[in-house]
């Protein structure tokens, strides 16, 4: 326990009693004398990455300890700030609160690191990323089976798709020692699916693993199309890394191989509409507006000819209203409340194909409300989000974090208790 004034001080207690770890940053940072900038260069982010997570508008708990471990923060301070421990208080002329644990939040803290399923699931992918598993013999046609399993991802079956993933990694290992393009390309899209669950789970230590698999056998299949999508999921988890720059030259590089494949096509040009969503909101995380509100209207016009429905099985499945949907995410992130639901007001559900896109709309509004302080929208949106599917709500640590405030802070709103039991 550190005997330091600083972190005994009144000030830094109530932060810990608050559950504001990113608050202890910051003044562990300024008794530094650093700025944001200073402390983002040492961390190798951005300073709008340390103002989001000194904010606690940032989930990635490995880039939090980084930070508090550069800035001198006590690891039981911290650890008590996080909910993960009670904290023996040290002795100073008055206790100003008293201590308190804090079982909702340190589940919540310990889903956002990977337990949001159950860790024997997460423990079989994680096996069959250090060693791909026997074949499963299955006689489905591969393509069948990456189907199926897209299928579960998009009708939230997280566990179900857990389950799954290490065969289906196992089968595409063993086609891929045809060496074909084709095989390879679908050893990739096997190792995308597996980056965008973990993503969606918020284990970003394998999910870096499995998206750099899924480029490097995307290379190797000479698909811009399989390299845009493992690229996209490379750039997503870099983004929650803190790693903004690094995402936005990844999916950049894949946004000028779609490119070049001239576009004839509608899938290669969903693909490209694709690209620049993924650009304008990690621009728009890096707090690099301009280039933000420039990508996000530059997809609205690759995407104005597409299908408002995308045909089933396409990659990319973009369609304007997904586009629209982007937009709600830009804005948020780049702190515009008001706009991005202004954005967002025309969306429904019917305008998108799967329950995971419907939840999903649901959940970007229910940010967009939260960050404008409104809980009775936020609440509802979020109930929406669950009833279309449970999985967007449940599974995501950021809106887990949602409903976690949520329940602390506005217990009484109507549909908070409902949400609270779904989360908890």
């Amino acid at each position: 326990m550190s005997t330091d004034p600083l972190w005994t001080s009144r000030r830094a207690l109530a932060l810990v009693e608050e559950h504001d770890p990113g608050g202890l940053v910051r003044i562990g940072r300024e008794a530094l004398d650093l700025r944001q900038g200073d402390l983002g260069a040492r961390l190798r982010c951005s300073a709008s990455t340390v103002s989001r997570l000194e904010a606690g508008r940032h989930s990635d708990v490995q880039l939090l300890r980084r930070a508090a471990e550069e800035v001198g923060v006590p690891l039981d301070l911290l650890a008590s700030s996080l909910g993960l421990r009670a904290r023996a208080r040290p002795t100073v002329e008055r206790d100003p609160l008293p201590d308190q644990e804090d079982p909702m939040r340190r589940r919540t803290v310990l889903a956002a690191v990977g337990l949001a399923a159950p860790v024997s699931l997460l423990g079989g992918l994680e096996t069959a990323l250090a060693s791909p598993p026997d074949p499963t013999g299955s006689p489905l046609p591969l393509d069948t089976r990456l189907a199926d399993a897209r299928t579960l991802f998009d009708t939230g079956r997280h566990s179900k798709l857990l389950e799954t993933l290490p065969g289906l990694l196992g089968d595409t290992h063993q086609a891929a020692g045809g060496r074909r393009d084709l095989d390879y390309a679908r050893l990739s899209s096997a190792y995308t699916l597996a980056a965008t669950l973990l993503n969606k789970l918020g284990a970003y230590g394998t999910s870096r693993i499995t998206a750099d698999r899924a480029a490097a056998y995307a290379e190797v299949s000479g698909s811009p199309l399989a390299a845009a999508a493992a690229a996209r999921e490379l750039a997503a988890v870099l983004r929650h890394q803190g790693q903004e720059t690094a995402a936005q030259r990844h999916i950049e590089a894949a946004a000028v191989r779609v490119e070049a494949t001239g576009l004839a096509t509608d899938a290669q040009a969903s693909a490209y509409a694709q690209m620049l969503c993924t650009t304008a909101y990690t621009a728009a995380v890096a707090g690099n507006r301009d280039q933000a509100l420039a990508m996000i209207r530059e997809a609205s016009h690759a995407a104005r000819n597409l299908p408002d429905q995308a045909p089933s099985g396409r990659l990319f499945p973009i369609t304007p209203a997904s586009v629209d949907l982007y937009a709600v995410g830009v804005h948020w992130a780049l702190g515009d409340a008001g706009t991005a639901l202004e954005v967002g007001r025309n969306l429904q559900p019917g305008q998108f194909a799967t329950a995971e896109r419907k939840g999903r709309m649901h959940t970007d509004l229910a940010r967009a409300w939260w960050q404008w302080g409104k809980p009775e929208e936020t609440a509802g949106q979020l109930l929406a989000a669950a009833r279309v599917s449970v999985a967007e709500v449940r599974d995501r640590p950021p809106i887990r974090q949602i409903v976690t405030e949520l329940g602390a802070r506005h217990p009484r709103v109507t549909g908070v208790r409902e949400l609270v039991a779904i989360g908890g």
